[in-house]
């Protein structure tokens, strides 16, 4: 029985984060890994990218390596494997409290309380919520939920699916870093620049695949569909624009426009034909959310059980 892939892990994993979300606690598995990858900066940082690479390589590669150890000790026990797919999925997934949070967010400006919803915005995104007014939070919120369907679901699922444990663990440890150094600023430029380069390759096939199910749940598919041709490659993130380009079409709003990260001022390109978005379209977005996430977790399991049949089929013939 191959030891990599757990279709029931997967599912079961699903089904945890539906019902217990992530915990804000000090002792979630990536919270602890975030502390840890915080004082092995301090130890090794530097203006340098080369000391960027080694941070990386020794955070990413011990999540891997754990998760290669964590696979081998169950052995040959099926039920521990699967346990261990689930625990970890549950882990790294963050759909339900993506969805939640746009849910708040929503909650918070239908009742025209813009101090609620400009406390909230970050922990949905970095940008800075001060003077945003009612139309601004509502696009910031769209925005965020569409790109990060891919970063807190998909992509976590698209790797469980094709190198189980080890490959949720490093996407999960690869995302984290880019979210701790691999944004722009004076003290990362260099030493971030592994984190955010790594985090744009192991985000480049789930951010397509987030655009394709957008498509396939979106409203109004065919104009995902033509806003995610069209627009999909205008956002200067190599990913994020496809999930905001499909989300924009298949809302019929426009995304993009003038942000603000940290006092710093940066022109997005627009993507979509539609009006921008209003208090209304974060609970349309909210849903489309659950619609991708359902389906990426569908497909996840689909493509983890055709894995597992083909690892025992090449095992029956060696």
């Amino acid at each position: 029985m191959p030891t990599w892939y757990d279709p029931l892990g997967l599912a079961l994993g699903v089904a945890l984060d539906k019902l217990v979300a992530d915990p804000q606690s000090p002792a979630h598995p990536v919270a602890v890994f975030g502390r840890g990858a915080a004082r092995l900066e301090q130890a090794l940082y530097a203006d340098d990218r080369r000391r960027g690479v080694l941070h990386v390589a020794v955070c990413v590669g011990g999540a891997a390596t754990l998760g290669v150890l964590a696979v081998k000790a169950t052995g040959r026990s099926r039920i521990l494997r699967t346990a261990l797919t689930a625990v970890t999925t549950w882990a790294v997934l963050g759909g339900t409290t993506l969805a939640r949070e746009g849910a708040y967010m929503a909650d918070a400006l239908e009742n025209d309380d813009l101090k609620r919803a400009r406390d909230r915005l970050p922990h949905l995104c970095g940008r800075d919520p001060r003077g945003l007014e009612a139309p601004e939070l509502a696009r910031a919120t769209v925005e965020s939920l569409a790109e990060n369907t891919s970063d807190a679901v998909v992509a976590p699922l698209f790797w469980g699916a094709v190198a189980g444990v080890p490959g949720m663990l490093a996407y999960r440890a690869i995302n984290t870093l880019d979210a701790m150094v691999g944004h722009r600023s004076p003290r990362y430029e260099k030493f971030g620049w592994a984190a955010a380069r790594l985090d744009d390759v192991a985000n480049y096939v789930p951010a397509r695949v987030t655009g394709v199910l957008t498509v396939l749940t979106a409203p109004d598919p065919g104009g995902a569909r033509a806003m995610l041709r069209r627009d999909g490659r205008r956002h200067p993130s190599p990913n994020a624009g496809q999930c905001e380009a499909a989300f924009a079409g298949g809302l019929g709003v426009t995304l993009g426009g003038k942000n603000v990260y940290g006092g710093k001022v940066e022109e997005r390109p627009t993507m979509g034909d539609g009006p921008r978005p209003g208090v209304h379209d974060i609970s349309r977005a909210v849903r489309l959310t659950r619609a991708v996430s359902a389906a990426a977790a569908g497909v996840a399991v689909v493509v983890a059980a055709g894995m597992a049949k083909a690892a025992r089929v090449r095992a029956a013939k060696a």
